[in-house]
C-alpha cells in the first residue's frame, strides 16, 4: 500500500524521499561518528557525558528520518530489491549498530561517564564498543550506497 501510494504520487516524491533519507543518514552516522571517535579516545577534549547529550539526540532523529524514508522506498521498489545483497549486509550491519546502542547506555562504564573520570578498563570497554558501533555505521552506509549499483 504505501509502494503504491508512493510510486503513485510523481517523480518528485521519490527524489524527496532520497533527499531526505541522505539527510537522516548523514545526521546518524555524523553524530555517531564524533561520539565513536571520542570512545575510541582518538579526541579527549570534550567529555564523553557532554558530547552524549548533544550527538545522541540528533543520532535518534537522523535514524527515526533515515528509517521512515528508507522503509517508503523499500516499499516502493520491493521487487527490484528483492535479490540485492547488499540489503542483505545493510539490515544487519543496523541491527548490530542498534544492539550496540542498547549495550553501552546498560553498561556502568557508559552510566559513570556523568560521574567520574573512567578507569583505564571502563575506557577501554567503551573503545571496543565505540569500534563495533563505527564499523557497524559505516558498513551499512557503504551497503546501502551499494544498494543502487546492484
Amino acid at each position: 500500500m504505501l509502494g503504491v501510494l508512493v510510486r503513485g504520487s510523481g517523480v518528485w516524491t521519490y527524489a524527496f524521499l532520497n533527499l531526505f533519507h541522505i539527510l537522516g543518514v548523514s545526521t546518524l552516522f555524523g553524530s555517531m561518528l564524533i561520539l565513536d571517535l571520542r570512545l575510541l579516545r582518538l579526541t579527549r577534549r570534550v567529555p564523553i557525558d557532554a558530547l552524549a547529550r548533544i550527538s545522541l539526540p540528533l543520532a535518534k532523529t537522523g535514524f527515526a528520518v533515515a528509517a521512515a524514508t528508507g522503509i517508503s522506498m523499500l516499499c516502493t521498489n520491493a521487487t527490484e530489491y528483492v535479490d540485492n545483497p547488499f540489503l542483505l549486509i545493510k539490515f544487519p550491519a543496523i541491527a548490530v549498530g542498534l544492539i550496540n546502542v542498547a549495550v553501552v547506555s546498560r553498561l556502568p562504564a557508559w552510566r559513570a561517564t556523568r560521574e567520574r573520570e573512567l578507569t583505564t578498563g571502563e575506557s577501554r570497554q567503551l573503545a571496543v564498543m565505540g569500534g563495533i558501533s563505527l564499523v557497524s555505521w559505516v558498513t551499512a552506509v557503504a551497503a546501502g550506497r551499494m544498494i543502487g549499483y546492484w
